[in-house]
């Protein structure tokens, strides 16, 4: 089986993404084919294999992200169903429809999945300028999911205003759109300089979690000269 849906990927018009504002996005339903989204669904890793990353500052004043994480390796005790997407994700067909939006030949990609509690939220941000974007498959269902609860990322347009290296709040926007997140749904936007989003405080019950699993897009060429340099200086090198 197959678990991304190429023939619905092909169709995304690179013109129109690029031209998104304030920054390129798309928020598709139905990147995934209904049997492999399924399937994904149905063998989310457990919380228990996460790593907690709580108050952990970050840089400009911006708020902690809250969450757990974990790291996708070859070697990762998870389903086969995961091991299968993400061969499907580095493969040729996924390249070639990423480097036809973003016009870039040299990419590099990482993946991770991220589950957000209750109570917790992502600020405002711009990511880093290591990133030449994000692929987010959002995880949750309107069987188990109630829009009410939060979790969709905001797309956020400050009119050119702020600094990256800074801490605004969500009301300090012009605009705010959120994207949808349910029912094989996902987010895939190219880092810019005012490429602002985050994630309102999530309000689903104890014991539930927002769930994603995200494909970063690093720049190939910054990411090698990265892993090069870094043991040079005697700085480890972060996976993204």
């Amino acid at each position: 089986m197959t678990y991304l849906d190429f023939q619905f990927l092909d169709s995304i018009d690179a013109e129109e993404f690029r031209a998104g504002r304030p920054f390129p996005w798309v928020n598709p339903r139905g990147a995934l084919t209904e049997e492999g989204y399924r399937r994904l669904i149905e063998t989310c890793p457990e919380v228990s294999a996460f790593e907690p990353l709580f108050g952990i500052a970050r840089s400009h004043g911006q708020m902690p992200h809250d969450r757990y994480s974990l790291e996708y390796r070859d070697d990762l005790d998870v389903a086969p169903a995961w091991h299968e997407f993400v061969a499907e994700l580095r493969g040729p067909r996924y390249l070639s429809f990423v480097r036809r939006l973003f016009g870039v030949s040299w990419l590099k990609f990482d993946f991770h999945w991220h589950y957000t509690p209750r109570g917790c939220s992502v600020s405002p941000h711009c990511d880093a300028k290591r990133k030449l974007g994000s692929h987010i498959f959002y995880l949750q269902t309107s069987a188990d999911w109630q829009p009410a609860w939060g979790g969709e990322t905001l797309i956020l347009d400050d009119g050119g205003r702020f600094s990256r290296s800074s801490a605004p709040r969500f009301e300090d926007f012009d605009s705010v759109v959120g994207s949808q997140s349910l029912d094989n749904r996902s987010l895939l936007f190219a880092r810019g300089h005012n490429s602002w989003h985050g994630v309102r405080e999530v309000r689903c019950p104890e014991g539930s979690f927002r769930k994603v699993f995200i494909v970063v897009i690093n720049d190939g060429l910054r990411s090698l000269v990265r892993r090069i340099a870094g043991p040079l200086r005697g700085k480890p090198v972060a996976g993204y």
